[in-house]
């Protein structure tokens, strides 16, 4: 079980959102790696932007590298339990509907952080073998997309190639960022969602089926 290690002393009053120091530094490295670049930030300025000491940031992460895993982790490791959640419920779906439900609450979850923390994915340093948890998180993501769309292509008929393209449409939505206040993410990753459904060969009339069932199958999330 995760314990939370005890804080160390402030040099200044809580200045990020979040209810402890980890979550503070967690948030000025994705401010900071987001906007300066992963290389160009130092986990001094990371410190100096929560209001704490070097030492006490690695009281918390060991090193740059902890800070960058924790934070792609939260670009996957939401969905992945929201998927779990719909494998599990009692209330049975098709593949369809399962990769429509994934799509849009992905395609949410990346819209609406604090900070683009998807554009990371183009850092050159995730390539990096340190990072492997991450990618093997990320690699589970996919192929659960895969294996919904190979199922729902299996249904319509069409090429097996299109496959991967669910996920990566949901993926591109981080060059749809925006900062806070967002406009409205829930209904633009509802429409990825439905364009993921789209490029397997769904109809309209099946997707309109679809859209109808969700307000009475959230209930049972």
């Amino acid at each position: 079980m995760e314990t939370t290690r005890a804080g160390r002393p402030r040099l200044t009053e809580r200045r990020r959102p979040g209810t402890t120091a980890r979550d503070e530094i967690l948030d000025a490295a994705a401010e900071l790696f987001t906007s300066r670049g992963y290389a160009s930030t130092s986990t001094r300025a990371i410190a100096e932007a929560v209001g704490i000491r070097q030492a006490s940031l690695y009281h918390y992460f060991k090193t740059k590298d902890e800070l960058l895993s924790a934070l792609l982790h939260q670009t996957v490791t939401p969905t992945l339990t929201f998927l779990s959640g719909l494998e599990q419920g009692s209330d049975p779906r098709s593949a369809a509907a399962t990769l429509h439900a994934l799509a849009a609450f992905d395609g949410a979850q990346l819209l609406t952080s604090q900070w683009n923390l998807g554009a990371l994915y183009l850092l050159p340093e995730l390539r990096e073998a340190r990072l492997a948890t991450f990618w093997t998180e990320r690699e589970r993501l996919r192929q659960a997309y895969l294996d919904l769309s190979r199922a729902v292509l299996a249904a319509t008929g069409i090429t097996d190639d299109a496959a991967d393209l669910p996920f990566r449409l949901v993926e591109s939505l981080v060059n749809m960022w925006i900062p806070p206040p967002h406009p409205d993410p829930a209904a633009l990753a509802r429409h990825v969602a439905d364009a993921c459904l789209r490029v397997l060969g769904v109809t309209e009339d099946q997707l309109a089926a679809l859209s109808a069932s969700e307000p009475a199958r959230a209930g049972h999330l």
